[in-house]
């Protein structure tokens, strides 16, 4: 399952795990795909649908938290990540477009409670994503 807020790549990612192609649309609903949960970051950004995520997480084996460094965007409540039941995966998204917002990123996954270590990604360098594939396998 990825979560994460808006425009943060969470369906980028999805795709490129499923190994989909071609142009990505803004998730209006929550999407499985045949490896993933890609849901809208609204389920996120309105906490009355906290509990949707939480419930939705059920059928995960893995919850990948993501974090864009290119925005000061704080959309976690401390130590969300502990409601989950599975393993929760701190991901930093656009890795090195703003590389100084990095220790903003890791404060901001540590207050939710994800664990290290952090995975920085930058969707358009595959080589960025080989460790996060390999710990999802």
């Amino acid at each position: 399952m990825i979560i994460g807020p808006s425009r943060s790549g969470k369906t980028s990612l999805a795709n490129l795990i499923n190994g989909l192609t071609g142009p990505t649309r803004r998730t209006q609903n929550m999407v499985y795909g045949e490896k993933t949960l890609d849901v809208p970051g609204v389920y996120l950004e309105s906490p009355w649908m906290h509990k949707h995520l939480i419930v939705a997480a059920q059928d995960a084996s893995h919850v990948l938290m993501l974090v864009d460094q290119s925005s000061f965007l704080e959309s976690y409540p401390p130590g969300f990540a502990k409601t989950f039941r599975v393993p929760v995966i701190g991901v930093i998204t656009r890795s090195g477009v703003k590389p100084e917002n990095n220790d903003w990123c890791i404060r901001q996954l540590k207050k939710a409670g994800v664990r290290e270590p952090y995975y920085n990604i930058n969707l358009a360098e595959e080589a960025s994503l080989v460790e996060l594939m390999e710990i999802l396998k």
